[in-house]
């Protein structure tokens, strides 16, 4: 990570690739509360790709702003790879991107089911043809699943580039 800038070398690789392929980005975020934007927006000249960004804490702006059908969220949760997909999916058609990023999970301490305990994450990513979502289960601190969330979050958007948009 370069400490004076505060970006890793994942943010600039994520920036190039959506340069090059022309593509502009749009992410919502529940558990990283904009933790994955601010990293993005950490990059000169971000304005370029980032379209915009919404971070959708609860279920009200997931399903006003995002189109999370109120179906999704009764039977599955905010937190599951449905609510996931379909964030990604509204935020994408919402702001009028190429590509949706979306991170729904539970930071603790609070917000643990039978199902789902502390640390149980969604990320998922689409373009208008594939969407692809992932579930993840980190341990730690709030901080430390945060962080690992936005990591993880990075990771997936940059091998969804490198595979699904050429």
């Amino acid at each position: 990570m370069n400490a004076t800038a505060g970006y890793s070398i994942i943010e600039e690789t994520i920036g190039g690739l959506l340069l090059d392929r022309g593509l502009w980005l749009a992410i919502t975020e529940s558990c990283t509360g904009g933790l994955i934007s601010h990293r993005i927006t950490n990059i000169p000249g971000s304005s370029r790709y980032l379209k915009g960004s919404i971070i959708a804490y609860s279920n009200d702006v997931k399903n006003e702003l995002l189109s999370v059908s109120p179906e999704t969220l009764k039977r599955y949760g905010a937190v599951s790879a449905e609510t996931a997909t379909e964030m990604a999916e509204g935020v994408r058609r919402k702001i009028g991107a190429d590509i949706g990023l979306s991170v729904t999970g539970i930071a603790g301490p609070s917000g643990v089911t039978e199902e789902k305990s502390v640390g149980t994450v969604f990320i998922a990513v689409c373009n208008k043809k594939d969407t692809r979502s992932y579930r993840f289960h980190f341990k730690g601190s709030r901080e430390k699943i945060k962080a690992e969330s936005a990591d993880n979050a990075l990771e997936i958007l940059k091998e969804f580039l490198l595979l699904f948009c050429e």
